[in-house]
């Protein structure tokens, strides 16, 4: 793809998931949390080990099911500690199984994704930048999605990944308005 942003670099996972995955509006209530831990996991790291980790890291979290994950404790976090495919942080872990009963108690509540949406009005944010040095690393929305998340009980969920997740998830589309996923991203949204 000629023109897609740079910040994906050149390798094919990392392109991929730019031309296919990245800013796609997602509203599916798991689907979004699955996004925010993982986001949460790529604190201090870069995406594309994330990325490299991810198929490791459902299969250690069964599917991102935020059910069952709710449910685990130490031997469980113990467990995880000794898995090499993810990433082995206590922290992150522990929060992992703290944001899945966070989670139910949002998706109860109201649904995750009508959470989630309500922040943007139910439609993405169109941005139109047109250098990479113009995208924010966070906003005043991210700052009180992360906010009010943490109000929640969630953790590893500060605005700088929120607002990675938000781009990640569709919320908002921060595709370079040259590159092609501007338009058909643009398209997607309901």
């Amino acid at each position: 793809m000629e023109n897609r942003c740079g910040w994906c670099g050149t390798e094919e996972i990392y392109t991929n998931y730019h031309d296919t995955e990245w800013g796609v509006p997602e509203y599916d209530s798991r689907a979004l949390w699955e996004k925010l831990i993982l986001d949460g996991f790529q604190a201090g790291l870069s995406w594309i080990t994330i990325l490299k980790k991810r198929e490791a890291f459902r299969e250690a979290f069964e599917g991102f099911d935020p059910n069952i994950i709710a449910s685990w404790g130490e031997a469980d976090v113990n467990r995880l500690l000794q898995n090499a495919g993810i990433v082995r942080h206590r922290g992150k872990i522990e929060a992992t199984i703290g944001n899945a009963r966070a989670w139910q108690k949002i998706e109860q509540r109201e649904g995750f994704d009508t959470y989630l949406w309500r922040y943007f009005d139910g439609k993405p944010l169109q941005n139109e930048f047109e250098t990479l040095s113009d995208v924010p690393g966070l906003t005043p929305l991210s700052t009180q999605i992360s906010k009010d998340l943490k109000k929640e009980g969630f953790r590893f969920c500060g605005p700088t990944i929120v607002y990675a997740f938000a781009q990640a998830c569709g919320l908002v589309n921060d595709h370079l308005v040259t590159c092609p996923r501007h338009r058909e991203v643009q398209e997607l949204a309901r």
